[in-house]
């Protein structure tokens, strides 16, 4: 499962990273949310060696939810040598995200 982070730990995890990151912006109560979470889970396994995903909580972390101008759960970020590269907002598929993977590693 990927590991949850707040703001305290999002510039080592993210920005630092030397592996690009996937942030799912997410919320406890969002739907399509949760149906997704399966979804990152696998995929953290297929691509282990060469992304990471992280999970950050929008109801806690208002901080990042306001400096990267997400408007509605679920939300995608791919961020590569610190910098966000792409985004994908509200429910995607799984071939979607690794479409989005794939260009960028």
């Amino acid at each position: 499962m990927p590991a949850m982070i707040s703001n305290a730990e999002f510039d080592s995890e993210v920005l630092g990273s030397e592996l690009p990151v996937l942030a799912d912006f997410y919320s406890d109560s969002c739907i399509p949310c949760k149906r997704m979470s399966p979804i990152l889970s696998q995929l953290e396994a297929e691509y282990a060696d060469k992304i990471k995903i992280v999970k950050i909580n929008t109801n806690f972390e208002k901080e990042l939810v306001e400096k990267y101008s997400i408007l509605a759960a679920p939300t995608l970020i791919l961020f590569k040598n610190g910098e966000e590269v792409s985004r994908i907002r509200g429910a995607a598929k799984k071939d979607d995200i690794i479409t989005l993977i794939d260009q960028t590693i």
